[in-house]
């Protein structure tokens, strides 16, 4: 049985405010969950229907496991469809940033609202061994359910730092960090010149990177489409773009 005081803290943190308050998020489904309880993250409870009762409490190591109905995990979840087990964990503390310790490339988003192409940029990132995002504060909120949920459990591999960006990015001009941007016009990908140690920057799903950024890039690069120059689409999803940007200063880099 659980509360009706527990019900609506759990329900609660579907919202930004009440996760930075509570200082926890909510991931869901048995995959997700599990491998989040093989990371470093810190697990809180755990909630889980008859069905998945026995392997949630077969694994458990360092978490409470309370047993819930179908309805009461209904009550729970924030999704149309819920899955039969629920956990809770803490949110981290990043560690400090410098300039100094930056390797390989880090993408760095402007705007991004969708938590989805979010969690699938996290996703990406974490597949091609890129350690931090930097996200503006206009970005979607990295422990939104649909973004955890599209992370994969990624988010536990991926640190993702929310700043000001021209303040940021000025900072990286200052430590002589090459700045790529996506633009439509800029420089074809796979024939430019790329730098091992760089930051990315991607732009929002409706606007691009902001005017405001342009002067801190060092160079401006686009995917071309095929064949070249056709314009026929607008352009391609920023998840899908992060992958392709990653992918290509990957295959660039040295072993």
């Amino acid at each position: 049985m659980i509360s009706r005081q527990t019900i609506d803290f759990i329900r609660s943190l579907a919202h930004k405010k009440e996760r930075e308050k509570a200082g926890c998020f909510v991931a869901e489904g048995e995959k997700l969950v599990f491998d989040l309880l093989k990371t470093t993250l810190v697990p809180m409870e755990l909630y889980a229907t008859g069905e998945s009762m026995a392997s949630a409490e077969s694994g458990r190591t360092r978490i409470n496991v309370i047993r819930l109905s179908g309805k009461e995990m209904e009550r729970i979840s924030s999704f149309k469809n819920p899955s039969t087990i629920l956990a809770m964990f803490r949110i981290p503390e990043a560690e400090r940033f410098s300039f100094d310790s930056l390797q390989g490339i880090h993408l760095v988003l402007d705007g991004v609202q969708d938590p989805g192409n979010l969690g699938t940029i996290v996703r990406t990132a974490d597949w091609f061994g890129i350690t931090t995002i930097f996200c503006s504060a206009e970005c979607a909120d990295l422990y939104n359910p649909k973004c955890v949920q599209a992370t994969m459990g990624a988010l536990a591999r991926v640190t993702v730092r929310y700043v000001d960006l021209p303040t940021f990015l000025g900072e990286a001009m200052e430590n002589k960090i090459p700045v790529y941007g996506t633009f439509m016009e800029g420089e074809n990908l796979f024939k430019t010149d790329l730098a091992q140690d760089a930051l990315v920057v991607m732009g929002s799903e409706g606007k691009g990177i902001s005017p405001e950024l342009i002067p801190f890039l060092t160079k401006k690069i686009s995917i071309p489409s095929y064949p070249e120059g056709n314009r026929e689409l607008e352009s391609l999803n920023v998840g899908v773009s992060s992958a392709i940007v990653c992918a290509e200063f990957r295959r660039r880099a040295k072993p």
